[in-house]
């Protein structure tokens, strides 16, 4: 069934950033399609109630072709083959690695790589026909500041920033190919957000995740041209590649 209001598929909308990503997009009056990995965790469903039909929530893996796949067919049909915005919010940081004197585990550092920069590639080409069908055409990611190559300062943290950077490569050749068919690809990095992207709540983050999804979405609804620089923060900064 055909929806008249603009339809945007958010990834990782159990909690956190996606989860208020999901609540802000509600609120400009969009049909959410909210990607859920943890069926045990309940805010999505109190969401659902406030909101009706308005969510839609969707059983995603990303690291899963099926799931990916079994995703994007459902909300085809639910949308009569059309998408205006697809966000790719669902992220992992947790790593046991440590500094290169140190331990390395590269079995965490291959699931991030996996989850963050392989992870949005799998949904982006899952529902590419149905961006192209759409009105807003736009393919947004979560990247991260970690992904800079210019203003790189970390001394450690290397699963999370190549993956992060992987991502961001992924992303412009995304835009490079797609910019034909009118599609805009963005990498935001969301701030230092109070997040459980490290498997517990970081409440000793800079800012909260509504104010980082709002700034977000604020970015997302300006429209911005294709020729204009992809990779910025919530509030619109350019950032280094």
């Amino acid at each position: 069934m055909e929806n008249k209001k603009k339809t945007i598929y958010i990834t990782g909308a159990d909690r956190g950033l996606g989860l208020a990503l999901t609540r802000v997009f509600l609120g400009h009056g969009f049909k959410v399609f909210a990607g859920r990995y943890m069926s045990d965790w309940t805010e999505l469903d109190d969401l659902k109630k406030e909101h009706g039909e308005d969510l839609d929530t969707v059983t995603l893996d990303v690291t899963d072709q099926s799931s990916v796949d079994n995703a994007a067919k459902y909300i085809e049909e639910q949308t009569g083959g059309k998408l205006d915005i697809v966000l790719n919010n669902a992220g992992l940081y947790k790593d046991r690695s440590t500094d290169i004197y140190g331990e390395f585990h590269y079995g965490d550092m291959m699931k991030l790589v996996d989850v963050n920069a392989f992870g949005p590639l799998r949904v982006a080409k899952s529902v590419l026909p149905l961006i192209m069908n759409g009105e807003t055409k736009m393919i947004a990611n979560i990247s991260s500041e970690a992904a800079s190559l210019g203003d790189s300062w970390r001394v450690k943290e290397y699963g999370y920033s190549m993956s992060k950077s992987a991502l961001n490569m992924g992303l412009t050749i995304l835009q490079n190919q797609l910019k034909e068919h009118g599609i805009k690809v963005l990498a935001f990095h969301p701030g230092f957000v109070k997040t459980y992207i490290m498997g517990e709540f970081m409440d000793f983050a800079e800012i909260d995740a509504m104010t980082s999804a709002t700034g977000i979405a604020e970015q997302i609804l300006k429209a911005p041209p294709i020729e204009e620089h992809m990779y910025i923060d919530y509030q619109g900064n350019k950032i280094n590649w």
